[in-house]
């Protein structure tokens, strides 16, 4: 298969995303196993990483939606899907350094879709698609994720309420462990694939594939490699906002989230639906904190994770149409656009550095009147 610089530049970048997409996400899987000391923070995310790559290869029934479904591949151009991985790539990074757990996903599909609009017209756009396989599972899931967690947070504590507490908190991480686990390979088998279905995409519009053609084994392994990394690296500034921003996690609500996060994550993904992992984990852990009797939420916090979900679709379509626009003009468009999104990308982490959150203060949120839990002394 002879590729061209272009699209070697373009699946590069896919992957870059992917990255992002990994650190960005890793607090869906980990954030309440860190927080309750049932994982190590290191150990978290090494975990996590694993399971990524593994989740990578149980399914295509995302990447197919992506790569022949949600815009005509016969209009999009090479150029025009770099435009759109670069707008999802800059939210990624500006809401990872704010601390918001906003959708990678719903980045990406900004990013195509404000690309592709600009440069081939609405007409270019599936609608039906977006709406009825992104838009509508994007509102549902969340809810559903969340009305589960409440309940099973409200039995948890019901069933577990004459017990000794040390005992019930000791079973509960334990079994975090598993539920996490889970999250974190159905993180793998549904966001992995989003990647592997804009480099399909490219491969289609470059000529390298057949129109409908499923996802090469190399594109499968390279996307989940590259979600894997991303997730090892720990993205522990989004990670501090879910387990320690939205409430106070104990135990029976970080495994009952994660349990109806990684039902939900794991059943779209095969129905073929791209849901976003972190609207789904943080609808169930907002559940989790409900489903406490007299647990704290901090509204403001999900206020703004609110705007940032609202925001990240057309956000990362101006961009990404402004990329495609310019990275359509040829060669040096392309440059052009690398560039400045190499400098936008180096600014914004020299910036994180000035007040770094890591794995050794990752549960020390500001404003936090529950002490960091003790870590597992297991794992």
């Amino acid at each position: 298969m002879d590729l061209s610089f272009l699209v070697v530049v373009v699946i590069i970048t896919a992957l870059v995303f992917d990255f992002t997409n990994g650190f960005h996400d890793t607090a869906n899987a980990m954030a309440t196993s860190i927080a309750t000391g049932a994982l190590r923070p290191k150990v978290a995310v090494a975990l996590s990483a694993v399971l990524n790559l593994v989740g990578a290869f149980l399914s295509t029934a995302v990447a197919k939606t992506i790569s022949s479904g949600l815009v005509d591949d016969s209009l999009v151009t090479v150029p025009i899907i770099f435009g759109g991985l670069v707008g999802a790539i800059l939210w990624n990074l500006v809401t990872w350094y704010f601390g918001l757990p906003s959708s990678s996903s719903h980045a990406l599909f900004g990013g195509l879709i404000g690309a592709t609009w600009i440069a081939a017209g609405s007409s270019a756009v599936n609608f039906g698609t977006l709406v009825q396989k992104i838009i509508i599972p994007a509102v549902a899931a969340p809810i559903v994720a969340g009305v589960v967690a409440l309940l099973g947070t409200f039995l948890a504590y019901k069933i577990t309420q004459r017990a000794r507490k040390k005992s019930v908190s000791d079973g509960f991480r334990t079994g975090q462990i598993a539920s996490a686990s889970l999250v974190s390979l159905a993180h793998g088998t549904g966001d992995a694939q989003k990647t592997m279905g804009v480099i399909t995409l490219v491969l289609i519009t470059s000529g390298s594939l057949a129109q409908g053609s499923a996802p090469p084994t190399w594109v499968i392994f390279a996307a989940g490699l590259a979600i894997a990394l991303g997730t090892y690296f720990g993205g522990w500034r989004i990670i501090r906002t879910m387990g320690k921003g939205l409430t106070e996690i104990e135990s029976p609500q970080g495994f009952t989230a994660e349990t109806s996060s990684a039902t939900v994550l794991l059943a779209s993904s095969h129905l073929g639906f791209p849901l976003s992992t972190t609207q789904v984990c943080s609808g169930s852990i907002l559940g989790a904190g409900l489903g406490k009797r007299l647990a704290q939420v901090r509204w403001t916090i999900a206020g703004r994770m609110a705007m940032a979900w609202l925001f990240t679709l057309p956000s990362a379509a101006i961009v990404g149409a402004l990329a495609g626009r310019v990275a359509d003009t040829g060669n040096a468009g392309v440059v052009i656009v690398a560039i400045l999104a190499i400098l936008a990308g180096g600014g914004i982490y020299v910036a994180s550095r000035r007040r770094p959150v890591t794995a050794e203060n990752v549960n020390e949120y500001p404003g936090s009147t529950t002490p960091a839990p003790a870590p597992a002394t297991t794992v």
